[in-house]
């Protein structure tokens, strides 16, 4: 028994020598925790500045990636119709030759062509297609030369051959025309 007494006060000695340390160790940590939480705070603060300006360039690259989309959407609704036009411009071309191969003589029909073409024509218009200028010049971008004309100045359009068209500002169509030298 007395064995026992001095194996359980030996225990308890040991165990309170434990504590003495665990307190002392407890203490220590505490201080450094308390400089460890300080340095931590430093670097969350800096992590927190690095996301923060992370999540405002994504809003900013999302931002510019949306409005690029709506100009390309855009652009896209505008010259849709590029197809479309370019076979109406072969009827538009068509009358305006019928009109030519009348002659003077009005009948009805002459009539009812110079309708139609003018119907085509405003049409046109609202699409925003329009007929290419041939009246100050030539222009290597908006006019097709096709040929020669001895009776035009240098850089002039002598003869126009076929009406150039453009959509949205974009060439659809140039003007086939003759150029004096």
């Amino acid at each position: 028994m007395a064995t026992e007494h001095n194996e359980q006060a030996q225990d308890q000695t040991v165990d309170q020598d434990q504590d003495l340390e665990n307190t002392e160790t407890n203490e220590n940590a505490e201080e450094v925790t308390v400089e460890d939480l300080q340095a931590q705070i430093g670097k969350l603060a800096e992590s927190l500045k690095l996301e923060k300006a992370r999540a405002a360039n994504a809003i900013y690259e999302s931002e510019k990636v949306k409005e690029r989309l709506e100009r390309e959407a855009d652009t896209a609704k505008k010259f849709a119709l590029e197809k479309f036009a370019k076979g109406l411009l072969e009827s538009v071309d068509n009358l305006e030759r019928a009109i030519q191969a009348a002659g003077e003589e009005k009948t009805p029909l002459l009539e009812g062509v110079e309708l139609t073409l003018k119907s085509l024509l405003s049409t046109l218009e609202k699409h925003e297609i329009a007929a290419v200028d041939v009246d100050n010049g030539f222009n290597a971008d908006l006019h097709q030369a096709v040929g020669i004309d001895p009776n035009a100045k240098a850089g002039e359009i002598g003869n126009v051959l076929q009406k150039g068209y453009t959509l949205s500002g974009r060439l659809l169509r140039p003007a086939m025309v003759t150029v004096g030298q």
